[in-house]
């Protein structure tokens, strides 16, 4: 039988892939790519482009179309076979890069077209490509003695194994606890949404009553809106002590060894490639210079936001006293009090505006902002197979009628699913005998579901995910290069990848953008504008808190990798700890494990780079100011964006992209004012 992630179709047959083709097929494909490249090395002693870099794109291409759909399925469909397929592979991936890092041959070809005659004549992005394979071969150890080498090989390939088994422990003490209850009066105060996605989790696993889990959808109208205090805590628990040593699963897939062990193992690889630390290392391939310079930019960004948002925590300390006669205000109850405050203020929350955002709606106006933004139309395509019956399939079309690439949407949360919300390549854009490949790309989020025959109702701060997750998708599937280590969001500094989807947030909530994607889920009437102007007015709402939490997290990250010791081990609490005493102005409860659940940084590809979301926001705060001052939806602007930021993928220094969109470098007040961070 043929397996399906070695056939030439055009896109994966999800439905044909079976746990049993995955080690075969990746098997396979190493084991040619490897025959090929000692083949390629051996036909010519003189290196041409042609001759060697295009043909290694396509070996990468391969392996690429047989991995990636895995690597996909393995996030939204998991199951116990399927993930043990994965993972025996992982190793066997490491292994494999780590030799074309470390191939003294192929280093050498590369060394001789970037020395020789050819090199000038290529293209910017071609140079591109071959500057950043040079700077990688030495990032992959090519200069260590052969004992470190074999070393950093083992090193890699357990870092790999080691980060998918975080993930995994995250995703099993995630969906390995639930609170059932009977009573509905435990469920008073929450909104009749949530109550109803309770009730339709506990319909489909056979149980009456009510079912609360920890995905986001259930989890967070508990903490924000549930009176029964009790309750609050219980969820709060389970949730901050997931994959710990505390909380009502206690030790069952605890990540502490995991984390410890990571740690060691990434200072290790940055001292054997001659770094101080890891986030040194880390910042090879990003835009910052030097650990000192994000160090000082987190820490100004720090020293103007920690005063608002003590002024705000101090605000709700008094309104929860005077209001609700509450004195001792726990971890469990800031959301909870913020949401009536909220109200109390600007007589608004998150579930009175879910109404006016049914995705529906929202899809379409979506669309139609990037529509009008950029010059282009997008299209559902119905016959494309999926992995799962919500999964809807699309493709973009050029104002000349040119299809430039194609993307999956899969927008609720499930069962064997990942949380959180993400964008990744399914096909990156290449040229192909001649013809041009279009890219696709995955665009996953956890909403709540549709409920019953209601459509999905979201609130706008999931409005903002989907946006954001939205201009990631237009990074990778409108670049216009063709070269594979550059195209799309190829090559692009880690810390300026978030450029593009921060940047479209800021349509959601513009009065014209708004327009087009909210509209009541019934009656389909435009958002009020007495409700707009209370969600305006409550834009920055404990605006200080949420950039205290955000900078607490980036320089939690950024430290834990800096500072580490290896006769102290990493000492994430005793870190947090400090990092918590500098910026935090909510201090959680001594059991609270974050770390241990803290998929960013130790399996999600943001190990001393959590900051680049704060770093790429200066970019893209800046970025949207210029629709500020030539219209929010100013057809030449939007072209410029397009042309210089999307189109251009990696084939440049993301700088040199922003210059050419501005005409200057970045400035940092955009941001504290888009913020509501005073300067």
């Amino acid at each position: 039988m043929t397996n399906p992630l070695l056939t030439t179709a055009d896109l994966p047959r999800y439905a044909a892939i079976r746990p049993e083709h995955i080690e075969s097929a990746i098997d396979r494909v190493l084991a040619d790519n490897r025959v090929e490249l000692e083949r390629l090395l051996a036909a010519h002693h003189t290196y041409t482009w042609d001759t060697l870099i295009q043909p290694l794109e396509e070996l990468e291409d391969r392996l690429n179309k047989a991995w990636s759909p895995v690597n996909h399925l393995h996030s939204v469909r998991d199951s116990e076979d399927l993930r043990a397929a994965y993972n025996a592979c992982l190793p066997k991936l490491s292994a494999y890069y780590t030799e074309l890092g470390q191939h003294e041959g192929l280093y050498q070809a590369y060394r001789q077209i970037a020395d020789g005659p050819e090199y000038p004549r290529l293209d910017p992005a071609q140079r591109k490509v071959i500057d950043n394979a040079l700077r990688d071969f030495r990032l992959s150890g090519i200069a260590l003695p052969p004992a470190q080498r074999d070393r950093y090989k083992a090193i890699m390939q357990e870092l790999a194994q080691l980060s998918a088994k975080f993930s995994e422990n995250v995703l099993d003490a995630t969906q390995g606890w639930t609170q059932h209850l009977s009573d509905e009066a435990q469920l008073a105060g929450l909104p009749e949404s949530a109550k109803a996605l309770a009730r339709q989790t506990a319909r489909q696993r056979d149980l009456d009553g009510w079912l609360l889990t920890l995905e986001l959808p259930s989890y967070l109208p508990v903490l924000n809106y549930a009176d029964d205090r009790e309750l609050r805590r219980t969820l709060y628990d389970a949730y901050c002590t997931r994959a710990s040593d505390q909380g009502p699963n206690a030790g069952q897939w605890d990540n502490g060894a995991v984390m410890e062990r990571i740690l060691s193992l990434r200072h290790e690889v940055a001292q054997l490639l001659g770094f101080h630390d890891y986030s040194d290392y880390s910042l090879a391939t990003k835009m910052a210079d030097s650990p000192d310079q994000v160090l000082a930019f987190l820490d100004d960004l720090a020293r103007r936001a920690q005063p608002q948002a003590q002024r705000e925590l101090d605000e709700l300390r008094r309104f929860a006293h005077d209001r609700f006669g509450m004195d001792d205000l726990q971890a469990w109850d800031i959301g909870y009090y913020s949401e009536k405050l909220r109200q109390h203020r600007h007589r608004l929350s998150q579930e009175e505006l879910r109404p006016y955002f049914p995705i529906n709606r929202v899809l379409p106006g979506l669309f139609a902002v990037a529509e009008r933004l950029f010059g282009i139309v997008i299209h559902p395509l119905d016959s494309i197979e999926v992995w799962h019956p919500d999964v809807r399939a699309y493709e973009i079309v050029d104002g000349a009628g040119t299809q430039r690439g194609r993307f999956y949407l899969d927008l609720y949360a499930r069962p064997h699913k990942r949380g959180g919300a993400w964008m990744d390549g399914c096909l990156p854009r290449r040229v192909l005998s001649g013809v041009t490949r279009l890219p696709v790309a995955y665009l996953v989020c956890n909403f709540a579901p549709p409920v019953d025959d209601e459509p999905a109702l979201l609130t706008h701060n999931e409005v903002q995910t989907l946006f954001h997750e939205f201009g990631h998708g237009l990074h990778h599937l409108l670049t216009m290069i063709d070269y594979l280590p550059v195209t799309g969001i190829h090559g692009v500094e880690w810390d300026a990848v978030e450029l593009p989807s921060q940047f479209l947030e800021n349509w959601c909530w513009s009065r014209e953008a708004l327009n087009l994607l909210a509209g009541h889920y019934q009656t389909g009437v435009p958002l009020p504008e007495d409700l707009y102007q209370r969600m305006l007015a409550a834009k920055h709402f404990q605006a200080g808190i949420l950039m205290a939490r955000q900078l607490e997290f980036a320089l939690f990250d950024f430290r834990l990798h800096h500072d580490y010791d290896p006769a102290r081990g990493g000492r994430a609490r005793e870190v947090l700890d400090a990092v918590r005493q500098q910026v935090a102005v909510i201090l959680p409860p001594a059991y609270n494990r974050f770390a241990n659940a803290f998929t960013h940084i130790f399996s999600g590809g943001y190990a001393a780079g959590y900051y680049s979301y704060k770093w790429a926001e200066v970019l893209s705060a800046d970025a949207f100011s210029a629709f500020e001052e030539s219209g929010i939806f100013d057809a030449a602007t939007g072209a410029r964006f397009r042309e210089n930021i999307l189109e251009v993928g990696g084939s440049r220094p993301a700088l040199a992209s922003f210059v050419a969109f501005r005409g200057r470098e970045p400035r940092i007040e955009p941001l504290l004012r888009l913020s509501g961070i005073a300067a």
